[in-house]
């Protein structure tokens, strides 16, 4: 499975699909393999407080989320209290992933935009994952660099150190 592609449970079988329900965004499988949900699908809403437990975002990160086209249309519940679910979760992991290979958030919300927008966006999707992917690679070998000058000067350091002690 590729990152672009995704999973939305529906029921007993599984179904490969660009977006559920209209506005919402795919489940990120790729992101989010190995990380159990707190609560069962159908049971799992969650205040904005949890979700900012959860993920360790503020409240105020997820309004802004949302309000930029980051986030799907968050469900609310009858007193106007945002209700997150296990594919919200899902996606903001997927989201953590995006922000930590220093993607610009234009570019996150574009890509969000084009989740929404449905199958036929596959190939823009996909180029913009590469890009980022080439952009990370590139970031990836100037630490390497970075490394390679600290053991040196770590290692030289403990060599003067005993050089030292023998005298």
């Amino acid at each position: 499975m590729t990152v672009t592609q995704t999973q939305v449970q529906t029921g007993t079988d599984t179904d490969t699909d660009a977006g559920g329900e209209a506005g919402e965004l795919p489940a990120d499988l790729c992101a989010t393999a190995d990380v159990p949900h707190p609560r069962p699908d159908g049971r799992d809403r969650y205040t904005i407080s949890e979700v900012a437990s959860i993920t360790g975002l503020s409240a105020h990160t997820l309004r802004w989320y949302e309000r930029i086209g980051l986030m799907p249309h968050i469900d609310r519940s009858h007193t106007g209290q945002r209700r997150f679910t296990n594919r919200d979760l899902d996606w903001l992991a997927f989201v953590g992933k995006l922000r930590l290979t220093g993607m610009p958030v234009a570019d996150m919300v574009r890509y969000a935009e084009l989740v929404r927008a449905g199958d036929h966006t596959f190939e823009e999707r996909q180029e913009l994952l590469r890009a980022t992917r080439e952009d990370v690679r590139r970031r990836i070998d100037e630490l390497r660099g970075t490394l390679a000058v600290l053991d040196c000067k770590i290692e030289f350091y403990a060599d003067a150190r005993r050089a030292s002690e023998r005298f």
